[in-house]
């Protein structure tokens, strides 16, 4: 059996819902996953439905068909074959905690992707990959190669047919051009402290200030620094005895989790982007 996703979205009109079902139905396949929500708002709608069928050729048939479908009702759409994992590729700098839990993930099955490469500005996870078997691209940036950095990095998201970038706490800032370029392929991660808490040690800065949730979000990257659409957000509440240490590996267990179910639901096909924010099918 192969599994396909549809993903859906239009203004909303009478029979939408009836005709995606029906057309998978004549092709011969099996809903088995399906959710809809209509923003009051725009009165758009956002569709994600996954079925089951048991050959290519049923799949090229229901893409054919639901062309003239999709036409009837001016709608957006996408399919995905599940059997076939996302290309992706880890960003990551000094710190490795978000690294290290996508790698024990993706060892264990629990991600469903291809790790393709591991891309650093500093070289301190070389070994790292080395043990797992990933290739390591060691990319510095300076503010004079900054540019020439980045049209190498595309070049190997080309090379590599990367489908998601992951920015697991890589701390250079992409240009403007490059996040326009891999719009709505790029996830980060990043402490929830933002704007009350920027620049360095921000853990050490709520600490002083005795807050008493520390968060993460997970978030697509757009031109905006750190004001994508969010896929993913958690807190965990601390008190005055966690001192600036803790908070930091409280800060990054949750960092690493956020991160993670973030990256499970992009590769699940769960995420439809709804202007700035997003819809999830969980």
């Amino acid at each position: 059996m192969k599994k396909i996703v549809l993903k859906v979205s239009s203004t909303d009109q009478l029979g939408i819902v009836s005709a995606v079902s029906q057309c998978i139905s004549n092709i011969g396949g099996n809903i088995v996953e399906s959710g809809q929500f209509v923003d009051p708002d725009t009165d758009q709608l956002f569709m994600r439905v996954c079925f089951s069928i048991t050959s290519d050729q049923q799949y090229a048939d229901f893409r054919n068909s639901f062309a003239a479908v999709s036409a009837r009702y001016g709608m957006e759409w996408n399919s995905f074959d599940m059997s076939v994992k996302p290309r992706v590729l880890v960003m990551v700098s000094q710190l490795g905690h978000c690294l290290n839990d996508l790698l024990y993930r993706n060892s264990i099955n629990q991600l469903p992707m291809e790790l393709v490469g591991i891309v650093s500005n500093h070289d301190a996870f070389r070994r790292r990959a080395e043990h797992e078997g990933i290739p390591y691209f060691f990319m510095p940036v300076t503010p004079e190669n900054k540019l020439d950095q980045e049209a190498a990095l595309l070049d190997l998201i080309d090379k590599q047919r990367v489908d998601l970038v992951i920015l697991a706490r890589y701390m250079q800032i992409l240009s403007d051009e490059l996040s326009r370029r891999l719009s709505g392929r790029v996830i980060n991660i990043h402490h929830s402290f933002l704007p009350s808490f920027k620049g360095a040690k921000p853990y050490h800065q709520a600490h002083k200030r005795g807050v008493k949730l520390i968060g993460a979000t997970a978030h697509y990257v757009t031109a905006d620094l750190d004001e994508g659409p969010i896929i993913e957000q958690d807190v965990r509440r601390v008190d005055h005895t966690a001192d600036a240490n803790a908070m930091v590996a409280l800060g990054r267990d949750t960092e690493s989790q956020v991160l993670a179910k973030a990256v499970k639901l992009h590769l699940e096909q769960r995420i439809l982007l709804n202007n700035d924010r997003t819809i999830i099918f969980a």
